[in-house]
Protein backbone atom coordinates (compact mmCIF):
# COMPACT_ATOMS: atom_id res chain seq x y z
CA UNK A 1 0.00 0.00 0.00
CA UNK A 2 1.14 4.13 -0.89
CA UNK A 3 -0.32 6.27 1.49
CA UNK A 4 1.02 9.60 1.65
CA UNK A 5 -0.32 12.87 3.89
CA UNK A 6 0.06 16.26 1.79
CA UNK A 7 -0.55 19.29 4.47
CA UNK A 8 -1.29 22.71 4.05
CA UNK A 9 0.49 24.63 7.10
CA UNK A 10 -1.57 27.72 5.38
CA UNK A 11 -4.97 26.25 6.50
CA UNK A 12 -3.70 23.30 8.56
CA UNK A 13 -5.41 21.17 6.05
CA UNK A 14 -4.69 17.55 5.17
CA UNK A 15 -5.50 15.10 2.85
CA UNK A 16 -4.38 11.95 1.06
CA UNK A 17 -2.65 10.16 -1.74
CA UNK A 18 -3.95 6.16 -1.12
CA UNK A 19 -2.33 3.51 -4.04
CA UNK A 20 -2.34 -0.05 -4.32
CA UNK A 21 1.06 0.00 -5.83
CA UNK A 22 0.38 -3.47 -7.55
CA UNK A 23 -2.67 -2.34 -9.33
CA UNK A 24 -1.04 1.15 -10.20
CA UNK A 25 -4.48 2.58 -9.02
CA UNK A 26 -4.52 5.93 -6.48
CA UNK A 27 -7.48 7.75 -4.40
CA UNK A 28 -7.08 11.21 -3.78
CA UNK A 29 -9.01 12.03 -0.86
CA UNK A 30 -10.40 15.99 0.60
CA UNK A 31 -7.84 17.71 -2.19
CA UNK A 32 -6.74 21.14 -1.75
CA UNK A 33 -7.59 23.40 -5.30
CA UNK A 34 -3.59 23.28 -6.80
CA UNK A 35 -3.74 19.59 -7.84
CA UNK A 36 -0.20 19.67 -9.04
CA UNK A 37 0.77 18.50 -5.95
CA UNK A 38 -1.19 14.89 -6.54
CA UNK A 39 -0.68 14.78 -10.40
CA UNK A 40 3.54 15.10 -9.44
CA UNK A 41 2.82 12.56 -6.07
CA UNK A 42 1.24 10.00 -8.78
CA UNK A 43 3.93 10.39 -11.53
CA UNK A 44 6.74 10.37 -9.15
CA UNK A 45 5.05 6.73 -7.38
CA UNK A 46 3.99 4.91 -10.82
CA UNK A 47 0.19 5.41 -10.01
CA UNK A 48 -2.87 6.68 -11.40
CA UNK A 49 -5.18 9.25 -10.15
CA UNK A 50 -8.71 6.46 -10.77
CA UNK A 51 -10.32 7.97 -7.57
CA UNK A 52 -11.34 10.87 -5.95
CA UNK A 53 -13.48 11.56 -2.57
CA UNK A 54 -14.27 14.06 -0.16
CA UNK A 55 -15.16 13.78 3.37
CA UNK A 56 -18.18 16.21 3.40
CA UNK A 57 -18.93 19.40 1.65
CA UNK A 58 -15.95 21.33 3.09
CA UNK A 59 -16.51 25.27 4.79
CA UNK A 60 -12.60 25.86 5.34
CA UNK A 61 -10.94 25.65 2.09
CA UNK A 62 -12.10 25.28 -1.56
CA UNK A 63 -11.62 21.10 -2.22
CA UNK A 64 -9.82 21.10 -5.64
CA UNK A 65 -12.19 17.37 -6.46
CA UNK A 66 -13.18 18.57 -9.45
CA UNK A 67 -10.26 20.04 -10.86
CA UNK A 68 -8.65 16.74 -10.35
CA UNK A 69 -11.32 14.92 -11.97
CA UNK A 70 -11.28 17.42 -14.88
CA UNK A 71 -7.78 16.59 -15.44
CA UNK A 72 -7.58 13.06 -14.96
CA UNK A 73 -10.54 11.40 -15.72
CA UNK A 74 -11.12 9.79 -11.95
CA UNK A 75 -14.18 8.73 -10.23
CA UNK A 76 -15.24 11.48 -7.74
CA UNK A 77 -17.28 9.83 -5.07
CA UNK A 78 -18.97 11.98 -2.31
CA UNK A 79 -21.72 11.64 0.26
CA UNK A 80 -25.42 11.17 -0.76
CA UNK A 81 -25.75 11.28 3.14
CA UNK A 82 -27.41 13.78 5.13
CA UNK A 83 -30.80 14.52 3.68
CA UNK A 84 -32.27 16.45 0.39
CA UNK A 85 -30.72 19.62 2.06
CA UNK A 86 -27.06 17.99 2.16
CA UNK A 87 -26.20 16.73 -1.48
CA UNK A 88 -23.89 18.01 -4.23
CA UNK A 89 -24.89 19.48 -6.38
CA UNK A 90 -23.37 17.89 -9.90
CA UNK A 91 -22.45 14.73 -10.67
CA UNK A 92 -20.33 12.19 -9.19
CA UNK A 93 -21.08 8.89 -7.55
CA UNK A 94 -23.00 8.70 -4.65
CA UNK A 95 -21.96 7.13 -1.14
CA UNK A 96 -23.39 5.63 1.71
CA UNK A 97 -23.16 3.72 5.22
CA UNK A 98 -21.82 0.22 4.37
CA UNK A 99 -20.68 1.28 0.76
CA UNK A 100 -17.39 0.07 -0.68
CA UNK A 101 -14.86 1.76 -2.82
CA UNK A 102 -12.00 -0.77 -4.14
CA UNK A 103 -8.57 1.14 -4.87
CA UNK A 104 -6.57 -2.45 -6.52
CA UNK A 105 -6.15 -4.78 -3.61
CA UNK A 106 -7.31 -1.49 -1.35
CA UNK A 107 -11.12 -1.24 0.12
CA UNK A 108 -12.54 1.61 1.80
CA UNK A 109 -15.73 1.26 3.80
CA UNK A 110 -17.93 4.46 4.13
CA UNK A 111 -18.65 5.14 7.74
CA UNK A 112 -21.75 8.02 7.86
CA UNK A 113 -20.15 10.14 11.11
CA UNK A 114 -22.73 12.92 10.56
CA UNK A 115 -21.86 15.87 13.48
CA UNK A 116 -19.85 18.54 12.12
CA UNK A 117 -21.92 18.64 9.33
CA UNK A 118 -24.92 16.13 8.61
CA UNK A 119 -23.68 13.90 5.61
CA UNK A 120 -19.95 13.68 6.77
CA UNK A 121 -18.31 10.63 5.90
CA UNK A 122 -15.38 8.81 6.95
CA UNK A 123 -13.05 5.80 4.82
CA UNK A 124 -12.16 2.89 6.86
CA UNK A 125 -9.12 1.58 5.03
CA UNK A 126 -8.50 -2.15 4.60
CA UNK A 127 -4.52 -3.53 3.16
CA UNK A 128 -6.24 -7.12 2.42
CA UNK A 129 -2.74 -8.16 0.66
CA UNK A 130 -1.47 -7.74 4.83
CA UNK A 131 -4.90 -8.52 6.24
CA UNK A 132 -8.47 -8.02 6.19
CA UNK A 133 -8.59 -5.97 9.41
CA UNK A 134 -9.17 -2.24 8.83
CA UNK A 135 -5.72 -0.42 9.65
CA UNK A 136 -6.81 3.02 8.96
CA UNK A 137 -9.73 5.40 9.66
CA UNK A 138 -9.55 8.91 7.72
CA UNK A 139 -11.90 11.23 9.82
CA UNK A 140 -12.10 14.33 7.86
CA UNK A 141 -13.57 16.85 10.69
CA UNK A 142 -15.27 14.29 12.35
CA UNK A 143 -12.44 13.31 14.71
CA UNK A 144 -9.22 15.31 15.20
CA UNK A 145 -6.11 14.20 17.21
CA UNK A 146 -7.24 15.70 20.33
CA UNK A 147 -10.35 16.80 19.59
CA UNK A 148 -13.46 16.56 17.17
CA UNK A 149 -14.87 18.99 14.56
CA UNK A 150 -17.56 21.86 15.78
CA UNK A 151 -21.01 21.50 14.93
CA UNK A 152 -21.62 25.56 14.74
CA UNK A 153 -19.85 26.07 11.87
CA UNK A 154 -23.15 25.64 9.72
CA UNK A 155 -25.40 28.28 12.07
CA UNK A 156 -22.11 30.57 12.43
CA UNK A 157 -20.87 30.73 9.03
CA UNK A 158 -23.17 29.58 6.88
CA UNK A 159 -26.57 31.18 9.05
CA UNK A 160 -28.61 28.02 9.26
CA UNK A 161 -30.15 28.85 12.63
CA UNK A 162 -30.40 26.07 14.90
CA UNK A 163 -28.61 23.67 13.37
CA UNK A 164 -25.63 23.25 15.86
CA UNK A 165 -27.65 21.54 18.98
CA UNK A 166 -28.46 18.44 15.90
CA UNK A 167 -24.61 18.50 14.98
CA UNK A 168 -24.09 17.98 18.81
CA UNK A 169 -25.87 15.31 19.56
CA UNK A 170 -25.39 13.89 16.02
CA UNK A 171 -21.77 14.13 17.18
CA UNK A 172 -22.20 12.10 20.57
CA UNK A 173 -23.77 9.03 18.21
CA UNK A 174 -20.70 9.03 15.63
CA UNK A 175 -18.73 8.99 18.28
CA UNK A 176 -19.77 5.44 19.57
CA UNK A 177 -19.28 4.22 16.28
CA UNK A 178 -16.07 6.06 16.48
CA UNK A 179 -15.21 4.00 19.79
CA UNK A 180 -16.19 0.43 18.37
CA UNK A 181 -13.49 0.53 16.38
CA UNK A 182 -10.28 -1.61 17.25
CA UNK A 183 -7.95 0.05 19.46
CA UNK A 184 -4.96 0.10 17.38
CA UNK A 185 -6.19 1.33 14.16
CA UNK A 186 -5.06 4.55 13.24
CA UNK A 187 -6.70 7.77 12.89
CA UNK A 188 -5.40 10.39 10.00
CA UNK A 189 -7.73 13.43 10.01
CA UNK A 190 -8.68 16.41 7.86
CA UNK A 191 -7.08 19.11 9.99
CA UNK A 192 -4.51 19.94 12.60
CA UNK A 193 -3.13 22.48 14.97
CA UNK A 194 -4.39 26.05 14.09
CA UNK A 195 -7.44 24.95 11.85
CA UNK A 196 -10.82 26.90 12.92
CA UNK A 197 -12.89 23.55 13.04
CA UNK A 198 -12.47 22.88 15.78
CA UNK A 199 -11.23 24.37 19.20
CA UNK A 200 -7.99 22.21 20.59
CA UNK A 201 -6.73 20.23 17.50
CA UNK A 202 -3.37 18.49 18.14
CA UNK A 203 0.20 19.44 16.81
CA UNK A 204 1.02 16.03 15.82
CA UNK A 205 -0.06 14.55 12.39
CA UNK A 206 -2.22 11.58 13.37
CA UNK A 207 -3.00 8.80 16.03
CA UNK A 208 -4.84 5.67 17.26
CA UNK A 209 -8.25 5.02 18.24
CA UNK A 210 -6.87 3.76 21.35
CA UNK A 211 -5.05 6.84 22.13
CA UNK A 212 -8.02 9.27 21.36
CA UNK A 213 -10.07 7.08 23.85
CA UNK A 214 -7.50 8.29 26.65
CA UNK A 215 -6.44 11.24 25.21
CA UNK A 216 -9.76 13.01 23.64
CA UNK A 217 -11.64 14.82 25.63
CA UNK A 218 -14.90 14.13 23.54
CA UNK A 219 -14.58 10.58 24.43
CA UNK A 220 -14.56 11.08 27.99
CA UNK A 221 -18.31 11.95 27.68
CA UNK A 222 -19.77 8.56 26.61
CA UNK A 223 -22.12 8.26 29.61
CA UNK A 224 -22.84 12.38 29.58
CA UNK A 225 -24.66 13.51 26.69
CA UNK A 226 -25.54 16.86 28.18
CA UNK A 227 -22.20 17.51 29.29
CA UNK A 228 -20.73 16.60 25.96
CA UNK A 229 -23.06 18.99 24.54
CA UNK A 230 -22.47 22.32 26.44
CA UNK A 231 -18.39 21.62 27.00
CA UNK A 232 -18.50 20.82 22.79
CA UNK A 233 -20.58 24.30 21.94
CA UNK A 234 -18.96 26.63 24.30
CA UNK A 235 -15.79 28.77 23.66
CA UNK A 236 -16.12 27.88 19.91
CA UNK A 237 -13.20 29.99 17.87
CA UNK A 238 -14.93 32.97 15.66
CA UNK A 239 -15.38 30.76 12.15
CA UNK A 240 -13.66 33.46 9.41
CA UNK A 241 -16.20 35.38 7.50
CA UNK A 242 -14.97 33.09 4.14
CA UNK A 243 -16.05 29.78 5.40
CA UNK A 244 -19.94 30.73 4.41
CA UNK A 245 -18.55 30.92 0.68
CA UNK A 246 -16.65 28.03 0.65
CA UNK A 247 -19.62 25.99 2.10
CA UNK A 248 -21.52 27.50 -1.05
CA UNK A 249 -18.62 26.64 -3.75
CA UNK A 250 -18.60 23.05 -2.54
CA UNK A 251 -22.03 22.44 -3.05
CA UNK A 252 -22.67 23.93 -6.50
CA UNK A 253 -21.10 23.83 -9.83
CA UNK A 254 -18.21 26.81 -10.38
CA UNK A 255 -15.72 27.49 -12.59
CA UNK A 256 -12.35 25.42 -12.75
CA UNK A 257 -9.02 26.39 -12.30
CA UNK A 258 -6.79 23.75 -13.69
CA UNK A 259 -3.43 25.57 -13.30
CA UNK A 260 -1.73 27.92 -10.86
CA UNK A 261 -2.42 31.57 -12.61
CA UNK A 262 0.30 34.06 -13.04
CA UNK A 263 -0.39 37.28 -12.26
CA UNK A 264 1.58 40.72 -13.46
CA UNK A 265 3.60 43.39 -11.83
CA UNK A 266 1.92 46.14 -12.47
CA UNK A 267 3.55 49.31 -13.83
CA UNK A 268 3.46 52.79 -11.78
CA UNK A 269 1.38 54.14 -14.36
CA UNK A 270 -1.15 50.51 -13.98
CA UNK A 271 -1.10 50.95 -9.61
CA UNK A 272 -1.70 54.48 -9.51
CA UNK A 273 -4.73 54.04 -11.90
CA UNK A 274 -6.11 51.31 -9.96
CA UNK A 275 -5.21 52.55 -6.90
CA UNK A 276 -7.19 55.96 -7.59
CA UNK A 277 -10.00 54.36 -8.91
CA UNK A 278 -10.64 52.60 -5.34
CA UNK A 279 -9.40 49.14 -5.81
CA UNK A 280 -8.19 47.28 -2.53
CA UNK A 281 -4.28 46.93 -1.59
CA UNK A 282 -3.03 44.30 0.54
CA UNK A 283 0.21 44.91 1.63
CA UNK A 284 1.92 41.27 2.79
CA UNK A 285 5.09 42.76 4.31
CA UNK A 286 6.23 42.08 7.44
CA UNK A 287 4.50 43.76 9.64
CA UNK A 288 7.48 46.18 11.08
CA UNK A 289 8.70 46.79 7.08
CA UNK A 290 5.25 47.92 6.78
CA UNK A 291 4.74 50.19 9.86
CA UNK A 292 8.50 51.65 8.78
CA UNK A 293 6.22 52.96 5.80
CA UNK A 294 2.99 52.20 4.13
CA UNK A 295 0.70 53.28 1.18
CA UNK A 296 -1.95 54.93 2.78
CA UNK A 297 -5.47 53.20 2.69
CA UNK A 298 -3.36 49.26 2.34
CA UNK A 299 -4.18 46.26 4.46
CA UNK A 300 -1.28 45.11 5.95
CA UNK A 301 -2.25 40.67 5.75
CA UNK A 302 1.50 39.47 6.14
CA UNK A 303 2.29 36.81 3.54
CA UNK A 304 3.05 34.08 6.09
CA UNK A 305 0.64 30.72 7.28
CA UNK A 306 -2.53 32.91 8.30
CA UNK A 307 -2.23 34.84 5.07
CA UNK A 308 -5.23 32.87 3.50
CA UNK A 309 -7.43 33.10 6.24
CA UNK A 310 -7.39 37.07 6.93
CA UNK A 311 -7.78 37.61 3.60
CA UNK A 312 -10.36 35.75 3.95
CA UNK A 313 -12.20 37.55 6.43
CA UNK A 314 -11.42 40.75 4.99
CA UNK A 315 -11.71 40.32 1.04
CA UNK A 316 -14.98 39.85 -1.13
CA UNK A 317 -15.12 37.38 -3.60
CA UNK A 318 -16.38 40.07 -6.23
CA UNK A 319 -13.31 42.61 -5.86
CA UNK A 320 -10.20 42.64 -7.73
CA UNK A 321 -7.29 43.34 -5.57
CA UNK A 322 -3.49 44.48 -6.16
CA UNK A 323 -1.18 42.79 -3.79
CA UNK A 324 2.37 44.40 -3.21
CA UNK A 325 4.68 41.46 -2.89
CA UNK A 326 8.22 40.77 -4.02
CA UNK A 327 8.23 38.48 -7.40
CA UNK A 328 9.49 35.47 -5.76
CA UNK A 329 6.41 35.26 -3.11
CA UNK A 330 3.67 35.69 -5.71
CA UNK A 331 3.30 31.91 -6.53
CA UNK A 332 2.98 30.87 -2.83
CA UNK A 333 0.67 33.97 -2.29
CA UNK A 334 -1.25 33.00 -5.34
CA UNK A 335 -1.74 29.14 -4.16
CA UNK A 336 -2.84 29.63 -0.54
CA UNK A 337 -4.94 32.42 -2.07
CA UNK A 338 -7.19 29.97 -4.61
CA UNK A 339 -7.20 27.09 -2.08
CA UNK A 340 -9.94 29.41 -0.60
CA UNK A 341 -11.06 30.89 -4.40
CA UNK A 342 -9.72 34.79 -3.99
CA UNK A 343 -8.63 34.82 -7.79
CA UNK A 344 -9.59 38.15 -8.30
CA UNK A 345 -6.10 39.27 -8.06
CA UNK A 346 -5.22 41.99 -10.19
CA UNK A 347 -1.48 42.24 -10.20
CA UNK A 348 1.36 43.19 -7.70
CA UNK A 349 3.61 45.95 -7.20
CA UNK A 350 6.88 44.90 -5.51
CA UNK A 351 8.34 48.53 -4.21
CA UNK A 352 6.07 50.87 -2.33
CA UNK A 353 8.58 53.27 -2.88
CA UNK A 354 8.47 53.67 -6.72
CA UNK A 355 4.48 54.17 -6.89
CA UNK A 356 5.61 57.88 -6.13
CA UNK A 357 3.03 58.15 -3.29
CA UNK A 358 3.60 59.58 0.08
CA UNK A 359 3.96 56.62 2.64
CA UNK A 360 2.46 57.24 6.11
CA UNK A 361 3.98 55.45 9.21
CA UNK A 362 2.50 53.31 11.55
CA UNK A 363 2.42 54.88 15.89
CA UNK A 364 4.01 51.57 17.54
CA UNK A 365 4.74 51.68 21.04
CA UNK A 366 6.37 49.75 23.62
CA UNK A 367 5.21 47.84 26.93
CA UNK A 368 6.45 51.06 28.90
CA UNK A 369 4.29 53.53 27.09
CA UNK A 370 1.32 50.72 26.70
CA UNK A 371 1.36 51.18 30.48
CA UNK A 372 1.00 54.54 30.15
CA UNK A 373 -2.08 54.75 28.79
CA UNK A 374 -3.86 52.49 30.72
CA UNK A 375 -6.47 53.81 32.88
CA UNK A 376 -7.14 57.07 31.34
CA UNK A 377 -10.34 58.38 30.56
CA UNK A 378 -9.45 60.33 26.94
CA UNK A 379 -7.92 57.10 26.18
CA UNK A 380 -9.63 53.36 24.92
CA UNK A 381 -7.78 50.05 25.13
CA UNK A 382 -8.99 48.11 22.38
CA UNK A 383 -8.18 44.10 22.65
CA UNK A 384 -8.30 42.82 19.04
CA UNK A 385 -8.34 39.00 19.76
CA UNK A 386 -11.10 36.02 19.53
CA UNK A 387 -13.42 36.28 22.04
CA UNK A 388 -12.04 33.15 24.02
CA UNK A 389 -9.11 34.52 24.33
CA UNK A 390 -10.27 37.87 25.70
CA UNK A 391 -12.26 35.82 28.01
CA UNK A 392 -9.45 33.83 29.48
CA UNK A 393 -7.66 36.93 30.67
CA UNK A 394 -6.90 40.14 29.34
CA UNK A 395 -5.80 43.79 30.34
CA UNK A 396 -8.16 45.49 32.89
CA UNK A 397 -9.78 48.12 31.01
CA UNK A 398 -9.99 46.61 27.77
CA UNK A 399 -12.39 46.19 24.88
CA UNK A 400 -12.56 43.89 23.02
CA UNK A 401 -13.35 44.02 19.41
CA UNK A 402 -12.35 40.92 17.34
CA UNK A 403 -10.12 42.26 14.11
CA UNK A 404 -11.67 40.08 11.63
CA UNK A 405 -15.42 41.85 12.73
CA UNK A 406 -13.06 45.10 13.49
CA UNK A 407 -14.86 46.54 9.52
CA UNK A 408 -18.00 45.78 10.97
CA UNK A 409 -17.44 47.39 14.47
CA UNK A 410 -15.85 50.28 14.18
CA UNK A 411 -18.98 52.35 15.67
CA UNK A 412 -17.24 51.02 18.54
CA UNK A 413 -13.77 52.67 18.15
CA UNK A 414 -13.90 56.16 19.18
CA UNK A 415 -12.49 58.78 17.09
CA UNK A 416 -12.44 61.20 20.00
CA UNK A 417 -10.12 59.66 22.30
CA UNK A 418 -6.56 58.11 21.74
CA UNK A 419 -6.99 54.44 20.58
CA UNK A 420 -4.27 51.97 21.79
CA UNK A 421 -5.03 48.34 20.09
CA UNK A 422 -2.69 44.81 20.73
CA UNK A 423 -3.71 41.24 20.09
CA UNK A 424 -1.23 38.40 21.61
CA UNK A 425 1.96 39.06 19.55
CA UNK A 426 1.48 41.92 16.88
CA UNK A 427 0.26 40.43 13.83
CA UNK A 428 -4.05 40.73 14.22
CA UNK A 429 -3.28 44.39 15.74
CA UNK A 430 -0.48 45.46 12.54
CA UNK A 431 -3.64 44.01 10.54
CA UNK A 432 -6.04 46.32 12.93
CA UNK A 433 -4.09 49.40 12.54
CA UNK A 434 -4.29 49.50 8.60
CA UNK A 435 -8.17 49.06 9.03
CA UNK A 436 -8.23 51.61 11.50
CA UNK A 437 -5.96 53.82 9.02
CA UNK A 438 -8.07 53.09 6.26
CA UNK A 439 -11.47 54.19 7.75
CA UNK A 440 -9.42 57.35 8.84
CA UNK A 441 -8.84 56.78 12.49
CA UNK A 442 -6.12 59.04 13.30
CA UNK A 443 -5.33 58.73 16.51
CA UNK A 444 -4.42 54.99 17.06
CA UNK A 445 -1.22 53.92 18.84
CA UNK A 446 -0.44 50.17 18.06
CA UNK A 447 0.76 48.25 21.41
CA UNK A 448 2.71 45.44 19.08
CA UNK A 449 4.25 43.44 21.80
CA UNK A 450 0.61 42.31 22.90
CA UNK A 451 -0.67 40.05 25.94
CA UNK A 452 2.80 37.72 25.42
CA UNK A 453 4.62 40.93 26.34
CA UNK A 454 2.63 41.88 28.82
CA UNK A 455 2.01 38.81 30.65
CA UNK A 456 5.66 37.67 30.27
CA UNK A 457 6.38 41.42 31.73
CA UNK A 458 3.65 41.38 35.17
CA UNK A 459 2.03 38.19 34.50
CA UNK A 460 -1.11 39.99 35.53
CA UNK A 461 -4.52 39.40 33.53
CA UNK A 462 -8.07 39.70 34.43
CA UNK A 463 -9.71 36.48 33.69
CA UNK A 464 -13.96 36.20 33.05
CA UNK A 465 -16.46 33.79 32.89
CA UNK A 466 -20.07 34.16 32.78
CA UNK A 467 -20.77 36.44 35.10
CA UNK A 468 -17.86 38.15 36.46
CA UNK A 469 -14.01 39.01 36.36
CA UNK A 470 -11.43 38.85 38.95
CA UNK A 471 -7.97 38.88 39.04
CA UNK A 472 -5.63 36.01 37.23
Amino acid sequence: MFFQHVYDKSLAQGSYVIGCQKTGEAIVIDAQRDIDVYIDIAKQNNLRITYIAETHIHADFLCGSRELAAVTNATMYLSDEGGEDWQYQFPHKGLKEGDIIRVGNLTLEVMHTPGHTPESISFLLTDHPATDKPVIVLTGDFVFVGDIGRPDLLEKAAGLAGTKEDGAKQMFQSLKKFAALPEYVQVWSGHGAGSACGKALGAVASSTVGYEKIRNWALQYSENEKGFIDYLLADQPEPPKYFAMMKHLNKVDRPLLIDVPKHPELTKEQFISAYENGMKVIDTRNKVEFAKGFIPNTLNIQGNNSFATWCGWLLNYQEQFILVAEDSQMEDLTRKLMRIGLDNIFGYISDVNATGIELHTSDVISLEEFKTQIGKDNVQIVDVRGASEYEAGHVEGAENVFVGTLQDNLGKISKDKQVVIHCQAGDRSAIAYSILAKNGFKNVKNFSGGMKEWIAENGKTIGCNETSCTKA
